[in-house]
């Protein structure tokens, strides 16, 4: 295990599951410049793997493992595999977290991933596209699934962090059917910013 908590696996960020450090090998034999596997990596996420809510399914994935198996997950799965993928081929990687407006007056925390390469860290949204969303990988100027609006209290939480928030953990473990938190139940603001 790493020393550096970037590259380290974990009970979630699983780096070092078998079936993902597979997958991460097959993606850096194809791209052996950190670069390109990263972007490799995170359009493997992005396009192979469903936002549970754009493919109405309701099965529960929190870890990278889980959401490799059954390619579905919420911004917060998927952002650990893309994680797990990254560290798992020595690629420093953190998740980190935008406040979004609900449409009901409330906020829902979304996840994304960091990514660290030249000397800095690069934002990276894996949600998928879908209806007019147009995330890419980008190391200039964040090409993320949502822009923010501030003057509506929206906001990008700046901490990278190495392990993914208490709280979105919580609320994934403890819902049997992620669809039901469509209609309210997902974090609003990280447990630790």
């Amino acid at each position: 295990m790493s020393s550096d908590p970037f590259l380290a696996a974990g009970d979630v960020v699983q780096a070092d599951h078998p079936a993902v450090r597979a997958v991460a090998a097959e993606l850096r034999v194809r791209h052996r410049d950190d670069t390109e596997f990263a972007r490799a990596a995170y359009e493997f996420v992005r396009d192979e793997v469903r936002h549970s809510f754009d493919a109405d399914d309701p099965r529960v994935t929190v870890t990278a493992a889980e959401v490799l198996e059954h390619r579905v997950g919420l911004c917060y799965a998927k952002s650990h595999l893309l994680a797990a993928l990254l560290r798992a081929e020595g690629v420093p990687a953190g998740l980190c977290y935008q406040r979004l407006s609900a449409g009901d007056g409330g906020f829902v925390l979304h996840g994304l991933v960091a990514v660290h390469l030249d000397g800095q860290w690069h934002r990276q949204d894996p949600r998928g596209n879908e209806r007019g969303i147009d995330a890419q990988f980008s190391l200039g100027e964040p090409r993320l699934a949502f822009a923010v609006d501030e003057a509506a209290g929206e906001c990008d939480y700046e901490a990278v962090h190495a392990v993914p928030d208490p709280g979105v953990l919580a609320v994934l473990r403890a819902t049997t059917d992620v669809l039901t938190l469509r209609a309210g139940g997902l974090p609003g603001e990280p447990s630790a910013s």
